[in-house]
């Protein structure tokens, strides 16, 4: 043994001074290893939804997926459209309050639904202890927008950590100590971004279990206090979860989908009556490697940034957004679930703003997704109302209020909205399904509607609630034209 040890130091001396191949080839093989990990074929996962009953709604619909759709408690294909609002993040990223003129204009543009990021900092501001109050505040915003009858759908938001790095997201407590907070890019919107001190923290949430836990107990105070409302359409886990400084295959198969899963479970334990929501990767256009997670009532939610924030710059092809979007719904096939746009926008001041909305949105309504736009309220260029609420763009809300199809049932097809002239064509088969078909149909920006189609029983407009709906005559198909008058 004490020769073993004298040889092990002789070695040791040798590959001191000059490397030696076994230290050569050492370096050689550990990023070869890692290639190889990240290529290992993994299972798919699974989670058992515990079967419960959904009270009775007399408002807005319990939300449900069910062959690769959204639909409501009568099987209607629902598509969920409309905004996004940071009303209730941290005051360092917050750009603008939610109140009921906003709700009002939202719905009289003929949207159904409000994304509402929540920050986890303000939901555990100290380790284990929930804010009931920030909790209060959550539900009268969702109470509100239920008023206007538009679903919510609740997002735990992640933005370069959290506060205590001047972004959004994890309580201060969750940090790593005596790592340096450096800024050294040069870039500001990228100095945040790679300081060692955000990155370690993301990196010790994603392989730790215990911030994991914290995390999970969080989303479960939410599911427990609106598990019994049908106004929530889902939980939206994860925003923009990104693989630095972990490599994206590793991260996604390794990390990121069995992460989803576990809290998919957890919070299902307390509240399986609603959509549960996952994201792809925003790691510039780089797509998610998608692990199969089999769940009920699963939807995936890639966020769109083509040529809006990830350049290059969109110069009226819509061609890379088109493939974009195509490569999102291939991932979400391959998940499987239904895909719903959680976030898209682009500043207004760009020359070409309306028409990458124009081009994006026509991609999604050529693929019946729904989406929120980034975001309804914001100074200066990326909002429709203005943080002071002085001012609404209705030019650039007239490209995303076109009309759509908010509730069809199987059979009934609608085409691409238009918003400016006003128009919509809707395809009813003669085999459709029965249950009324409605429109979402803005008010705000366009005349009343005007139905025509020789399969349509009867057409009732309601300008307060923006909608339009058509009673259907059995066994008839044709196709209905909707146009302002």
């Amino acid at each position: 043994m004490a020769r073993h040890r004298r040889s092990l130091r002789r070695r040791g001396h040798r590959r001191e001074r000059g490397g030696g191949p076994v230290l050569w080839l050492a370096l050689l093989l550990l990023p070869l290893a890692g290639l190889a990990w990240a290529y290992v074929p993994v299972d798919a996962l699974s989670v058992a939804i515990p079967t419960a009953h959904r009270p009775p709604s007399s408002g807005l619909e319990w939300l449900q997926t069910r062959g690769g759709r959204i639909v409501d408690e009568v099987g209607r294909t629902v598509l969920l459209r409309g905004f996004n609002s940071d009303a209730l993040l941290e005051d360092g990223v917050r750009h603008a309050t939610l109140d009921e003129e906003d709700a009002t204009l939202i719905q009289r543009s003929g949207f159904d639904v409000v994304r509402l990021p929540l920050a986890w900092s303000r939901l555990e501001p100290r380790r284990g202890t929930i804010d009931q109050g920030y909790l209060d505040r959550v539900a009268a915003a969702v109470a509100m927008l239920e008023r206007h009858d538009l679903h919510v759908v609740l997002e735990m938001h992640f933005l370069d950590w959290g506060p205590r790095f001047g972004g959004s997201g994890a309580p201060e407590w969750a940090a790593l100590p005596l790592v340096p907070d450096l800024r050294w890019w040069p870039w500001e919107s990228w100095r945040k971004h790679l300081s060692p001190a955000v990155n370690a923290a993301v990196t010790y949430f994603w392989v730790s279990p215990d911030w994991q836990a914290d995390f999970t107990d969080a989303w479960r105070a939410v599911a427990r206090r609106f598990r019994d409302d049908p106004g929530i359409a889902g939980y939206d886990l994860v925003n923009e979860p990104h693989p630095l400084p972990l490599p994206p295959r590793i991260f996604e198969d390794h990390f990121l989908w069995p992460l989803y899963a576990r809290t998919i479970a957890a919070v299902a334990a307390v509240d399986p009556l609603h959509l549960f929501i996952v994201e792809g990767t925003l790691f510039g256009d780089l797509g998610t490697t998608v692990r199969p997670l089999h769940a009920r009532d699963l939807v995936y939610s890639p966020h769109l940034y083509t040529g809006a924030l990830v350049p290059p710059a969109f110069d009226g092809d819509p061609g890379p957004v088109e493939r974009r979007i195509a490569g999102q719904a291939g991932e979400a096939a391959a998940v499987p679930a239904p895909m719903w746009t959680g976030e898209l926008g682009i500043d207004h001041h760009q020359s070409k703003a309306a028409g990458w909305a124009d081009a994006a949105l026509d991609a999604l309504d050529d693929r019946g997704v729904g989406w929120a736009w980034w975001q309804w309220r914001e100074s200066p260029s990326w909002g429709i109302r203005d943080a002071a609420g002085g001012f609404v763009d209705r030019d650039f809300l007239r490209h995303l209020a076109r009309p759509y199809a908010v509730a069809a049932p199987s059979g009934v097809h609608a085409g691409r909205g238009d918003g400016l002239r006003g128009h919509l064509s809707v395809q009813v088969d003669p085999g459709h399904a029965g249950g009324p078909v409605v429109i979402g149909w803005p008010a705000e920006t366009l005349g009343v509607p005007v139905a025509t189609g020789s399969c349509v029983a009867q057409s009732s407009w309601d300008p307060a609630g923006a909608r339009l709906t058509l009673t259907l005559l059995p066994g008839r198909g044709c196709d209905v034209e909707l146009t302002a008058s």
